[in-house]
């Protein structure tokens, strides 16, 4: 499992801990880590929330009417080799 794959599942243990539903997905570059946010959180929360998903290189948090709130992280896969970078049709 790449880095960002296990540092993703690390992230999704954290937060089912703190009682969320997660998602953990593989793409070609990144592993996203998605989690149903409930209604009602306490500050303590949010604040192990916020120390959890810093571990990623991106993460926010989306909130419509229509399917509730979902927090979300992204986490890049490792740099290529020089010779990889860009794939066959951008190799050096």
């Amino acid at each position: 499992m790449p880095a960002s794959g296990s540092t993703a599942a690390a992230l999704a243990v954290r937060l089912s801990a703190l009682g969320f539903s997660t998602r953990v997905e593989e793409h070609a570059r990144h592993t996203t880590v998605e989690a149903e946010v409930p209604d009602a959180l306490s500050a303590e929360t949010w604040r192990e929330v916020l120390e959890a998903v810093a571990t990623a290189d991106r993460f926010g948090l989306l909130a419509t009417s229509l399917h509730g709130r979902t927090l979300w992280a992204v986490l890049r896969k490792s740099v290529p080799a020089t010779g990889d970078v860009g794939g066959p049709g951008h190799q050096r």
